[in-house]
């Protein structure tokens, strides 16, 4: 007779993925930058997950599957709760809504999105009645959690915090990530899951003297400690052959930007200007708020040129088609004698009786101050940059009154400036790995990611999404200029090494050191081939678990 839903003894099932969900908070950032030895409970944090869906009580339970897919709901739908927290304080202070509607906001996103975690567990247990092994389950685990990654990433298109990012401070696991771009090292960190837990779930009977389950116990916690070591071992350091310098304005993100006082556009022009030309001087030569050392550029006795100057992403009232725009860049441009990459909204000028089409967008300014094109954001935010299904979600805008209404970019492109090739990419677009690649591809040297976290506040967002840029340099090997409003601005390696950067929350200019590659990894030039070829064989494995549960419950229903 198959066990109730709740009883005294399965009360530890759903315990089991309630400390699933709190183990995963950790290695990802949760107010500050991450300390990285934290990462080592991406490699047994899902272990309890995988113990309460192939325990014998939900095996042998009443509706085991539907056991599952609840016990993975629950722990997805308490670690997207926890991980995007800052959903609910970026709304409640920047999104016009009612007092609740942040909470639910957050609810409602961590329900859809806990649901791949669900279907993750309902999978597992699923392979494990039709094979009729815990070992087959266990071997397969690895194989669904990365294709419903994948699958996030392309049909909800929230790829945030996928688990391989965790290990974005691990130099020895991120030799995978050039070939295989962040899933694999999502596979690998489940795997040593799936083998944790097999210590806890596999049989006990002794074949030559070891049980399956002291091999998998044994396997795991070894791969668990050599993988962990990562983190201790120094990238390489790569050389560097130019310098940028990255602006930071730290312009409030929730007040008036329009600078139509008397003088206020030459005030702030102004600044910009003297920014801009700050290249000799001190940085954090790390990542702020961890204590890193400080270094300096010395200014050398004859007058230099930054290869690039960079203002980010950001609410300063920039207009492409405006005269006064356009005439302070060129004027910044031809006094440091270096091309400008500036944030802005960029427009297309109407053809007949077509209406204006408004972009986020990044104007590139040649060093003689003349306009060498624009790059068109091409993934917007939904509810932040455009109201997605605007004709059925009317009620949308009345609810999140400050949400833009941008159009979407058409086509990545890459400029050369001063001899080399820059690729540009803005703000959420870095998350998108698949996405990024393509400007290396296209022959990007180097690649500058132009932001504005000042939404985020002081929450986890703004250092989560640095790590997703760091991961991006890793698969792409390049150098990143991340330039971002109010920090965190920074120069980061081909390694994914922050090597230099400035405090956040400051107005200040970082001269940013970087080299420039030429090289293509096989992930830039393939993209998510791992992570599609496991996109196939979970649906293959599917399927035939299907198919075969389907024949037993045929069987027994005759019977």
């Amino acid at each position: 007779m198959g066990t109730p839903f709740f009883t005294q003894k399965n009360w530890m099932l759903w315990a089991a993925a309630v400390i699933s969900a709190g183990l995963l908070e950790l290695p990802f950032p949760l107010a500050g930058p991450m300390p990285p030895w934290r990462s080592i409970f991406a490699w047994f944090g899902l272990a309890p997950l995988l113990w309460a869906l192939l325990s014998p009580l939900t095996v042998g339970g009443k509706k085991p599957l539907r056991t599952a897919f609840l016990l993975g709901y629950l722990s997805g739908f308490l670690w997207y709760m926890g991980n995007c927290y800052w959903v609910r304080d970026t709304m409640a202070r920047y999104g016009d809504m009612p007092a609740m509607a942040p909470v639910l906001l957050l609810m409602g996103y961590s329900a859809v999105l806990g649901l791949y975690w669900g279907v993750f567990g309902w999978a597992v247990v699923l392979i494990r009645r039709a094979s009729g092994s815990t070992r087959i389950a266990l071997a397969t685990a690895p194989v669904m959690w990365t294709a419903l990654e994948l699958v996030a990433a392309r049909f909800t298109s929230v790829p945030w915090d996928q688990l391989g990012y965790s290990q974005v401070d691990n130099t020895l696991v991120n030799h995978l990530a050039p070939w295989t771009g962040v899933y694999g090292i999502s596979f690998v960190l489940v795997a040593v899951n799936a083998l944790i837990a097999g210590g806890f779930l596999l049989d006990c009977r002794r074949v030559h003297g070891f049980s399956d389950r002291q091999m998998a116990g044994v396997a795991g916690v070894a791969l668990m400690c050599c993988g962990g070591v990562g983190v201790t071992i120094p990238a390489a350091r790569p050389a560097t052959s130019a310098t940028a310098v990255l602006v930071q304005p730290n312009l409030d993100v929730g007040g008036g930007s329009r600078w139509n006082g008397p003088g206020e556009w030459e005030q702030h022009m102004a600044e910009f200007g003297k920014l801009a030309s700050e290249k000799c001087k001190g940085y954090i030569a790390g990542i702020p708020q961890t204590g890193a050392p400080t270094g300096e550029i010395s200014c050398l006795p004859y007058e230099t040129h930054v290869a690039l100057i960079v203002w980010p992403e950001s609410p300063a009232p920039f207009m492409e088609l405006e005269p006064r725009f356009r005439n302070s860049l060129k004027e910044i441009a031809q006094q440091e004698q270096a091309p400008i990459v500036v944030g802005n909204i960029g427009v297309d000028e109407p053809t007949g009786v077509e209406e204006l089409r408004y972009y986020n967008s990044a104007l590139i300014i040649g060093a003689d101050g003349e306009r060498v094109g624009r790059y068109d954001k091409i993934h917007l935010v939904p509810f932040g940059e455009y109201v997605p299904y605007a004709n059925l979600l009317t009620f949308a805008r009345k609810l999140t009154g400050r949400v833009s209404s941008f159009d979407r970019g058409t086509e990545r492109k890459v400029f050369r400036l001063g001899g080399h090739k820059y690729g540009v990419f803005i703000c959420y677009e870095a998350v998108f790995a698949d996405e990024v690649r393509h400007f290396a591809q296209l022959g990007a040297e180097v690649l500058v990611n132009i932001s504005d976290d000042g939404w985020y506040g002081d929450t986890s967002a703004p250092w989560q999404h640095l790590n997703m840029a760091r991961m991006r340099a890793i698969e792409n090997r390049r150098w990143i200029l991340r330039d971002t409003n109010s920090g965190v601005t920074c120069a980061i390696d081909p390694n994914g090494v922050v090597r230099q950067s400035i405090p956040r929350h400051v107005v200040d200019a970082l001269p940013a050191e970087f080299g420039f590659r030429e090289d293509v990894t096989f992930y830039t030039e393939h993209g998510d081939l791992f992570g599609w070829g496991c996109v196939l064989a979970a649906a293959v494995l599917a399927g035939w678990a299907g198919k075969k549960g389907l024949r037993q419950w045929v069987a027994a229903k005759s019977a």
